[in-house]
């Protein structure tokens, strides 16, 4: 969270972050506001636009709020519109909001729910980038950083739409690095396990035993992929483009750390019930 001594690399600048009303979402615009950047946060609920925006004004964030569905293109438009408005500018955009819907084996996917994730997980991200690019950053330059997940290097049960559509981001990602260079830098995060309420069915009851069977030895945190982000979109990584930085803890490497047992996230996600995972708006 934002704090007196925090350092101002992002002064001046303004970010735009969706699904940003809690979770990984609302960390990451505390910490781009901390390091200088007035903040842009989106959400469907308006209570939680509105305490997110009163979160941030008390830690001395310069923030404002535009409340609607990332996959209504015209919502969409109004944020990019809000935050040029407000700050004058848009040099940092954060899509964080995704949806882990449907949940269950793929043959049994709804074609119109299969649809939807798609709509707000690779299709809301690329109308987002086309918006700054066209309002600001074709001019000016800045960076993008879009939420992808450990998931897209593997496979798990019930999550394939979920997985899917992520792996489908992260090509974009590469592809709009590409495009975009040199002026814009495009990269994806990829977090492992993280306490948020999206993913409160796949750790609750079974944190430790997670935690056990990953090098690091807990879950993440949504500050944990805030800095991952923040150094993305800092003038650190200048010369970082086109990458998926992978903060999961270790899960990939489990194996060599001396637990062999299987995955126990995958077990949890055996056991949830379709009607019980998460699909929140704000991972």
């Amino acid at each position: 969270m934002a704090s007196q001594g925090a350092e101002r690399e992002l002064d001046g600048r303004a970010a735009l972050v969706t699904g940003a009303t809690r979770g990984i979402g609302l960390a990451v615009a505390h910490r781009l506001g901390a390091s200088g950047a007035g903040v842009c946060v989106t959400g469907r609920d308006p209570d939680g636009v509105r305490r997110a925006v009163h979160d941030l004004d008390k830690a001395g964030v310069r923030a404002v709020g535009c409340v609607g569905d990332v996959a209504d293109a015209d919502h969409l438009a109004a944020c990019v519109h809000r935050t040029v408005d407000a700050f004058g500018r848009l040099d940092v955009l954060v899509n964080n909001a995704a949806t882990n819907q449907p949940y269950g084996p793929l043959m049994d996917a709804d074609p119109d729910r299969w649809t939807s994730a798609f709509a707000t997980n690779v299709e809301a991200p690329l109308r987002l980038v086309q918006l700054a690019w066209r309002a600001w950053m074709r001019e000016h330059g800045g960076a993008v950083v879009n939420i992808g997940t450990e998931g897209t290097h593997g496979v798990g049960p019930n999550v394939g739409a979920y997985g899917t559509s992520k792996a489908a981001l992260l090509h974009l990602t590469r592809q709009l690095a590409g495009e975009l260079a040199p002026r814009v830098r495009v990269n994806t995060v990829s977090p492992g396990l993280v306490r948020t309420e999206m993913a409160r069915f796949a750790w609750e009851g079974a944190e430790r035993r997670i935690a056990d069977g990953l090098p690091l030895g807990r879950i993440g945190e949504p500050e944990d992929i805030a800095e991952a982000v923040h150094w993305l979109v800092s003038d650190a990584a200048r010369w970082v483009t086109g990458t998926d930085l992978l903060v999961d803890g270790g899960t990939r490497v489990r194996s060599a750390s001396g637990s062999a047992a299987g995955y126990a996230v995958h077990e949890q996600l055996r056991a949830a019930g379709t009607g019980s995972a998460g699909g929140d708006l704000s991972p």
